[in-house]
């Protein structure tokens, strides 16, 4: 019995340490996604416009509807972050192709990436927008506090 145990800990705690070491030692950036030839670049946009749509569809849709929990609250401010994100993104995305590859210095490694100058508002503006995470983090955020509290209402009516 306790042999069966010990078993189960190792395979719980054996990911959790290879995802540890992942994090703690990164050999290359694996989410970086480069768009290669031109038309890969306006697929991405236009993927970036109909997420936007349709998270603006789904905000409108929820504001009409009669559901006014804090769940759907939550989903609604999910939708206005991931469409500013979405905004965030495209405007940087449009941007890239004004400033060229010396535009970031990365002597040390991606951590230690700065933005020398002389600053123009495009290199400005492309630099603001690499900080969607700013949107992004807090639409998640939202969208698991919906989530939770859409989960929580279920409950509560299938007890009554």
């Amino acid at each position: 019995m306790d042999c069966m145990n010990s078993s189960k800990k190792i395979r719980l705690i054996f990911p959790l340490f290879f995802l540890l070491v992942l994090t703690v030692f990164p050999v290359n950036a694996w989410a970086f996604q480069g768009h290669g030839a031109r038309e890969g670049l306006y697929v991405h946009q236009l993927a970036h416009v109909f997420y936007a749509a349709s998270m603006g569809y789904l905000f409108w849709g929820i504001r009409k509807s009669s559901f006014k929990s804090r769940g759907w609250l939550f989903l609604q401010a999910f939708c206005f972050f991931i469409i500013l994100w979405n905004v965030v993104a495209f405007t940087g995305h449009s941007l890239a192709s004004y400033v060229d590859s010396s535009f970031y210095l990365s002597e040390n490694g991606y951590l230690s990436t700065r933005l020398p100058g002389p600053f123009t508002n495009v290199k400005l503006l492309v630099y603001f927008t690499k900080l969607d995470h700013l949107f992004s983090i807090p639409a998640l955020l939202c969208l698991y506090l919906g989530m939770k509290g859409l989960y929580r209402s279920s409950l509560e009516e299938e007890e009554v």
